[in-house]
């Protein structure tokens, strides 16, 4: 009886470890909610119809774009900012700006 009570004392506080574990950033059908809950500096970059896209900066070079269609995540892109200095330089080595 005390091998069983420390077995079953045993499964169930190894059980109770895993609720507390590392929750995922992302997951696909994550609900709209939970996404803002665990990312506060999520900006809304786009609403077209039923989808909706948030914008989290992932610090000064990366972003990460999150579409949700009917309250689900459908779609995560992480692309890569550019400085802006960098929008300026034209790219043929032509521009209306600058005196040729």
């Amino acid at each position: 009886m005390k091998k069983l009570l420390i077995l079953v004392s045993t499964v169930f506080l190894l059980g109770s470890c895993s609720v507390f574990g590392p929750n995922p950033e992302f997951s696909q059908g994550m609900s709209e909610k939970k996404f803002l809950r665990q990312n506060k500096e999520a900006v809304l970059s786009g609403i077209d119809g039923n989808l909706k896209t948030y914008r989290v900066n992932r610090g000064e070079r990366f972003y990460v774009l999150a579409t949700f269609e009917d309250d689900k995540l459908i779609k995560l892109e992480e692309i890569e900012a550019y400085p802006q200095m960098m929008e300026n330089i034209p790219i043929d080595g032509k521009s209306d700006n600058w005196k040729n």
